[in-house]
């Protein structure tokens, strides 16, 4: 009997596996292929050092493990795809780092924590003002998931309808989630073609591809491959013609310089924080960006957490979580959304963030992006053979690229002269091949940055 631990009593467990319907414990992991098992003494499992060490000796194992990361500053990567590289000011980490907020990880006994609750409230403020949308959460695990989450509730407010449209150049890890969230649902992601020259979505094969069954129809804003698509709001058009939801998904620092969502017919808006403040981190954690429109129907299908502005009983102005009962920890199984937790730090480092550069700092950063994106794929195509930028849509930040040999290849060299660019296309649709990559520039690369990356791809170009 392990006497810590909770029913280890043969006799409990007896009983607990009688109640299940199984004969063993091993039973309930048997779609766990056997090869992977563990069958040895736990003294044997082959881990650590072969025995016990000192912390000093701990630390310096730790930090010749670490010294072989490779890190790319001096240029920093020119990599994009779903998270940018973008500098932080110190001020947010200042932020950050005070303990109150550090500590304060969710409110669960939301009205003690007033403090916490006033951060995450004009957390929902900034980025109300950002996309024009009237109700946003605080907050979802990250793009990839408030899509999915987006994607279910798109089911559950046009029930009976199944297929969800998307444009086929979309992120696809992002669409891999989305497909994971609704296929259990019934659920079914629909690709519409999209223009080969210009990247943007093809109206006719969209009003195709819509009908009846069409629960809501998914764009990207700017897309995955940088562009920014002219027939946005057409295509809010065509859903609505449908009665199907416009699901927009942006990378919020673009929204300072681009029409927003809210002024285009968007009936939820989804998003990446990350560029807000947050770091690159080895892969998280994010801030997904979740917003609707001012509709009872869509507000009362929103998942995560909703702060809201009150007053106390002695007329002093207050914070309260609300609308939290179809929260997983309080509805159980029939809870609307099985996410347990918000990104409640992630999303005080965006208020931060977005505090300490304002509305008209956020723009010139859009403004200076744009710039920078644009005199990078004006140098490559200055390359004989290069083809920059491969479509002809407007962009900003992401863009895409043809080179007349393997961007895999080139992407290696680049790696072996300390440069980190870009990430390979070939097989992302059927009209994208080997020599297409998508590569990034934002405000952390300087003129001379961007001057080597073209000198290293016309080097290795021969």
């Amino acid at each position: 009997m392990r006497q810590w631990i909770p029913n280890s009593d043969p006799g409990i467990v007896k009983r607990l596996l009688e109640k299940i319907g199984v004969d063993s414990v091993e039973d309930l992991y048997r779609d766990i292929p056997g090869v992977v098992w563990f069958r040895d003494k736990w003294d044997s499992l082959p881990v650590g050092l072969g025995g016990p060490i000192s912390e000093v000796e701990a630390s310096r194992h730790l930090e010749s493990l670490l010294s072989r990361n490779r890190v790319f500053r001096s240029p920093p990567p020119f990599m994009g795809g779903g998270v940018w590289p973008h500098y932080i000011p110190p001020a947010v980490s200042q932020v950050l780092h005070k303990a109150e907020i550090l500590t304060a990880y969710t409110p669960y006994q939301a009205e003690i924590n007033q403090g916490l609750m006033q951060l995450l409230f004009e957390y929902q403020s900034m980025i109300a003002d950002l996309v024009e949308m009237e109700v946003v959460n605080s907050s979802m695990y990250d793009w990839s998931t408030a899509l999915g989450e987006a994607g279910l509730m798109a089911l559950r407010v046009n029930r009976g309808r199944r297929r969800i449209v998307v444009p086929e150049t979309m992120n696809p890890r992002h669409r891999s989630v989305l497909e994971n969230y609704v296929e259990p649902h019934g659920g079914v992601v629909v690709p519409v073609s999209v223009d080969r020259e210009s990247g943007m979505i093809d109206l006719d094969s969209l009003d195709e591809a819509v009908s009846g069954d069409t629960a809501a129809v998914y764009v990207e804003y700017p897309s995955y491959l940088g562009v920014i698509d002219e027939g946005v709001e057409a295509i809010g058009e065509i859903a609505r013609k449908h009665r199907a939801l416009y699901i927009m998904g942006v990378e919020p620092i673009s929204m300072a310089l681009l029409k927003p969502p809210g002024r285009l017919g968007a009936d939820i808006v989804v998003g990446e924080g990350q560029p807000l403040g947050i770091g690159l981190n080895y892969g998280g954690p994010y801030l997904g960006i979740f917003a609707v429109r001012w509709d009872m129907r869509l507000v009362r299908q929103m998942p995560g957490r909703i702060i809201g502005l009150t007053s106390t009983v002695d007329g002093e102005r207050g914070f309260a979580m609300i609308l939290q009962t179809r929260e997983q920890h309080i509805r159980r199984a029939k809870a609307t959304s099985n996410i347990t937790t918000n990104e409640a730090l992630m999303a005080i480092i965006a208020a931060s963030y977005m505090a300490l550069l304002g509305g008209s700092g956020l723009r010139k950063l859009a403004e200076l992006i744009w710039y920078r994106s644009h005199y990078a794929a004006r140098k490559l195509g200055g390359i004989d053979g290069v083809t920059s930028p491969l479509l002809t849509g407007e962009f900003i930040m992401d863009f895409t690229v043809r080179l007349p040999k393997p961007f895999t290849k080139v992407r290696e060299g680049l790696k072996e002269r300390g440069i980190l660019a870009g990430i390979p296309l070939a097989g992302h649709t059927k009209w994208l091949g080997e020599g297409d990559g998508l590569l990034t520039v934002t405000e952390v690369h300087t003129k001379s940055d961007i001057d080597m990356l073209v000198e290293a791809i016309a080097g290795l170009l021969g």
